[in-house]
């Protein structure tokens, strides 16, 4: 049951080119800093990632960016990366955007084994083209298909050799659910503890869906846009 691998090297270890990877967090915050780098130092090529935005220049997902090891990227953000920007009008990178609550619900209903669902959001707009649209009680609605991946990246607060694991504040955001949607689950996390040293009341993450888990070396936490108030 003990879960531990030594780095995010040895954790990615089995990614292949072409792989599909969901990658945690909210902007900056809570995404998997190591396992990112650790990808970037492994070079494979071709990479479906899913998640909520690609980083920043020069940080985060934006590293696989500038490597020029993804192919396609679903998501709900731009967010601050001009080279995302570049990328996807250049045609470089294949661009999914999705609304945000439409792709909450798909990662979670790829992990709770829903193939499908119907949702109003995006009814009449580009997010509906070439889907199927069907009538509930009077109200048009959309379906849209579940996210699935290959391996899931995800930070967590605290975890244990079993892979529970708790998160903190907006970490919580898409880590969780992303755990549950993929084949294999990797986890950083800030502090890894025994196994009994975590109260099961708090635990968000059960062990059963975490394949390996390691204690993260360095995290950097950088903040995506840093806006200050002018002082008069």
């Amino acid at each position: 049951m003990n879960k531990v691998v030594k780095n995010a090297d040895e954790a990615i270890a089995d990614i292949f080119d072409g792989a599909t990877i969901m990658i945690g967090g909210f902007g900056l915050c809570g995404i998997p800093e190591n396992l990112i780098r650790a990808l970037v130092r492994k070079g494979v090529k071709g990479l479906t990632t899913i998640s909520n935005n690609v980083g920043v220049d020069g940080f985060g997902m934006g590293q696989l960016l500038a490597a020029g090891q993804i192919r396609r990227h679903i998501g709900t953000y731009v967010g601050e990366n001009k080279l995302l920007e570049q990328m996807v009008l250049q045609g470089s990178v294949d661009l999914d955007l999705v609304p945000q609550g439409t792709f909450s619900e798909r990662i979670r209903a790829g992990g709770a084994g829903i193939p499908a669902f119907f949702t109003p959001t995006g009814v009449g707009t580009i997010v509906a083209e070439k889907k199927e649209v069907r009538e509930f009680e009077g109200r048009a609605y959309v379906m849209e298909h579940a996210l699935k991946a290959d391996f899931a990246f995800v930070k967590a607060w605290k975890g244990d050799n079993w892979g529970n694991l708790v998160y903190r504040k907006t970490a919580r955001n898409f880590n969780p659910m992303m755990a549950t949607a993929a084949r294999v689950t990797i986890a950083e996390v800030e502090h890894l503890v025994a196994v009994g040293e975590l109260e099961p009341d708090r635990i968000h993450t059960p062990s059963v869906y975490v394949k390996r888990i390691f204690q993260g070396e360095t995290f950097e936490k950088r903040i995506e846009k840093v806006t200050v108030r002018k002082v008069n």
